[in-house]
Order: C-alpha cells, then sequence, then structure tokens
C-alpha cells in the first residue's frame, strides 16, 4: 500500500473523531437537518480525505437513492454517505453532495456528539433539507 495523500482544510473544520483527519469546513454545510441511525447528521457539498464504497440503492425517509458509504482516508471509518442519484425530482438536489454522521465526527470546537436516549435506530435516513 502506497503514501495516503491528505488535504488540510483552513478555518472552521469537521474532523473523523477518531483520527482527527480533516473531513469538512463548516461553511459547505448545506443542511444540518438529516438523521442517521446514530442521530443526527449533515449535508455538505463538498468532503475530502474520503474514499467511495460501493454504490448500492437504498430506501430513505425521502423515496430510493442510489448511495455509497464514505470512509475516512486515514483510518478507514464510515463517517457517512454521498448521493449518487435521486429518484424523487424534490431530491435531486442532493445528488453529488454527502452526509456526515455527527456521532463519528468531532466539531469545529473538538466537541462530539452523543447518541441521545430518543435516537432513530432503523436505517440511514435524512428528513427534508
Amino acid at each position: 500500500m502506497g503514501r495516503i495523500f491528505e488535504v488540510t482544510l483552513e478555518g472552521k473544520i469537521y474532523s473523523c473523531k477518531h483520527c482527527g483527519t480533516h473531513l469538512a469546513l463548516t461553511d459547505d454545510i448545506v443542511s444540518k437537518s438529516f438523521h442517521c441511525r446514530h442521530g443526527r447528521a449533515y449535508l455538505f457539498s463538498k468532503v475530502v480525505n474520503v474514499t467511495l464504497g460501493e454504490k448500492e440503492e437504498r430506501m430513505m425517509m425521502t423515496g430510493s437513492h442510489v448511495v455509497a458509504d464514505i470512509f475516512c482516508v486515514r483510518c478507514g471509518s464510515i463517517v457517512g454517505w454521498k448521493y449518487e442519484t435521486a429518484q424523487e425530482k424534490s431530491q435531486k438536489y442532493k445528488e453529488g453532495k454527502s452526509v456526515l454522521e455527527r456521532f463519528k465526527i468531532s466539531g469545529p470546537d473538538g466537541s462530539n456528539y452523543w447518541v441521545s436516549h430518543g435516537a432513530h435506530f432503523g436505517g440511514s435516513d435524512a428528513d427534508d433539507a
């Protein structure tokens, strides 16, 4: 295996909670109203230092989407998913964007998000942005 190339971001950064690798900037948040099996999740227009898993069709709260899980390039932890295609016309804005699960990342101030007792554990779902 070769050397890992990582992008270093400047500004208010979200990073992998396991290894600290930079993943996204607060300026690239599209929506904070997404939900996943571990609680809250944020939709970003751009993420870095991730690798894509296999594309698969998933039924989510907002309909059928083709998505790929995204993994931290350094430690391999799953940190969210990327929307490849959306079937519903109203959901097309998600295409090409990525969701980072708050439970799996550290915030710009170094804070971690913990699962609340009322968290939804069904599947990776998003509600309207």
